[in-house]
């Protein structure tokens, strides 16, 4: 069961694998999602959220905040609905 504290936008890319023949079948390339604990100094406590590896080197230089604004999510929210 997926996590509900997803705040991601991003979706599985599709494509083809290819054999030595050439011959094509479908292939899915899922994410690299991760359970973390992040803690949020403007509240004082950790957030448990499902993120990308590569929106967690974001989250590590602008700050969980700064990224839930570009994401369009707000913090409240976040953790209001998950305690």
């Amino acid at each position: 069961m997926p996590s509900k504290r997803k705040i991601t936008q991003r979706k599985p890319q599709f494509g083809n694998r290819r054999s030595h023949s050439m011959k094509a079948t479908r292939h899915k390339f899922k994410l690299n999602m991760l359970n973390k604990r992040i803690f949020v100094p403007e509240i004082g406590r950790h957030v448990r959220v499902q993120v990308t590896a590569r929106e967690l080197r974001t989250i590590d230089k602008i700050g969980l905040v700064a990224f839930l604004k570009r994401q369009g999510i707000t913090l409240e929210s976040l953790t209001r609905r998950y305690q």
